[in-house]
């Protein structure tokens, strides 16, 4: 399933989420603009390499590749996939938090998604890059804020392919159905070490986004219930 719009639409033009997708794309054509030696070696630097870091932990050049290995990508398919998914579901999300708040739980999804990573991964020498976990918590947090949201969704069928109107919770809850079970399937040693995808990037930027996301239900439901009390 190929997710293309949702029909949810935005009380405020999503500035951060637009920026966050521009800053991505311009990383990425940096990237790109680079020879095969140069991209290694940017990679290699800018990514977050968990034996690295492990070994470093203070260390304030180790520390910072977990911010900047957020913008990162390793081809156009990787980039492009992560921004269509920012774009359709980040809007929203932002909506709610707000612009400031929003880029504070962008960031800690995308920390929570690298330590666990790391801590259910190992501690390997392979580059781990991507904006994945962070919007592995933007999904979480659309399908607790939005339940009743729909997807306009792409189904290549063999030959075919249909154009459905699916519930956004379907869609998000079969995607996060794939990253558990190859999460799972990751655990096996002689694909651990092969590297990858990193999947447990994207189950600990989930859980991240859900638990910002219920908290953040909580406590519009606490501020409503003293307005309607009448305080102020």
């Amino acid at each position: 399933m190929i997710p293309i719009k949702d029909d949810n639409p935005t009380r405020h033009f999503p500035i951060v989420t637009v920026l966050l997708i521009l800053a991505n794309i311009a990383v990425f054509l940096y990237e790109t603009s680079l020879g095969d030696a140069a991209f290694s070696r940017f990679i290699t630097e800018w990514s977050v390499v968990p034996s690295r870091l492990l070994a470093a932990p203070f260390s304030p050049r180790e520390l910072a590749t977990v911010f900047t290995s957020m913008f990162m990508h390793a081809g156009w398919l990787h980039v492009g996939g992560n921004m269509l998914y920012l774009w359709i579901f980040g809007n929203n999300v932002e909506d709610r938090f707000g612009r400031l708040g929003f880029i504070g739980f962008y960031l800690v999804s995308g920390i929570v998604a690298t330590a666990a990573q790391i801590a259910l991964g190992g501690a390997l020498d392979i580059p781990s890059l991507g904006a994945s976990g962070a919007i592995a918590g933007v999904l979480a947090a659309y399908a607790v804020l939005f339940p009743g949201a729909a997807v306009i969704t792409i189904i290549p069928i063999f030959f075919f392919i249909e154009v459905a109107r699916i519930p956004a919770i379907f869609v998000i809850g079969f995607w996060f159905i794939l990253q558990l079970g190859n999460g799972i399937a990751s655990l096996a040693p002689a694909v651990a070490q092969a590297g990858g995808v990193a999947w447990f990037a994207h189950l600990g930027g989930f859980a991240a986004g859900l638990v910002m996301a219920l908290a953040l239900r909580v406590f519009e439901g606490t501020r409503k219930r003293f307005s309607d009390a009448g305080w102020r």
